[in-house]
C-alpha cells in the first residue's frame, strides 16, 4: 500500500519592510481612507474602484480590485487594533461585494486559512516612513504571488500619492 505525506506546513506570511519618501500621515491615509485607498490597492494590472472603511476597533473595510477585463474579486476584514499613524492589524477574507465572507475563487490555490491577519505598521523616519507589512495564513502555493502583488500594490501606493 502507497501512503503519501502531506507536507506540515499549508501557510505562509508574507513579510514587507521598505521605507516610503512620503510623511507617516500620507502612508496612513493611503490605509484609512476611501479615496486614497482607491488610488493604490491592487497589483499594475488591476484597479480598485470600491472601498468602504469603518476604521474602529470591530469596525469593517470592503475594498475589491478589478481586472481590465472587468471581473471583480472583494475583500473584507475587521480591524482588530488600530494605532493612530502607527499601527493596524486586522482580519482578511474574500468577500462579495456586500462584505459577507465567501469561499476563495476557485482560480486561489491552496488551503486557504478561514481568516487571514494583516499588521501594518508605520514610523516617521525624518519625514519619510518605514514600512512594515505582514500577511498571516496564505496557502504555501500562492505565497510568492501574494507577495508580488503587495510588492506592485505598494508600488502605486507610492507613485499615486506623492
Amino acid at each position: 500500500m502507497e501512503t503519501k505525506e502531506k507536507s506540515a506546513v499549508k501557510h505562509k506570511t508574507v513579510s514587507i519592510k521598505r521605507t516610503f519618501n512620503l510623511p507617516v500621515e500620507t502612508v496612513w491615509k493611503a490605509w484609512t481612507e476611501p479615496e486614497a485607498y482607491k488610488k493604490w490597492w491592487g497589483p499594475h494590472a488591476y484597479t480598485c474602484t470600491y472601498c468602504k472603511i469603518d476604521l474602529n476597533v470591530g469596525g469593517k473595510y470592503v475594498s475589491n480590485m478589478k481586472s481590465k477585463d472587468g471581473k471583480e474579486m472583494f475583500g473584507t476584514g475587521t480591524y482588530k487594533e488600530i494605532v493612530l499613524n502607527k499601527k493596524l492589524l486586522m482580519t482578511d477574507n474574500f468577500s462579495d461585494e456586500k462584505g459577507n465572507i465567501i469561499d476563495p475563487p476557485k482560480e486561489m490555490k491552496g488551503d486557504w486559512s478561514k481568516e487571514l491577519i494583516i499588521t501594518v505598521e508605520l514610523q516617521d523616519k525624518n519625514g519619510k516612513t518605514d514600512f512594515s507589512l505582514t500577511h498571516e495564513g496564505l496557502p504555501v502555493e500562492m505565497h510568492d504571488d501574494c507577495t508580488e502583488g503587495w510588492n506592485e500594490s505598494l508600488d502605486k501606493l507610492e507613485s499615486k500619492l506623492k
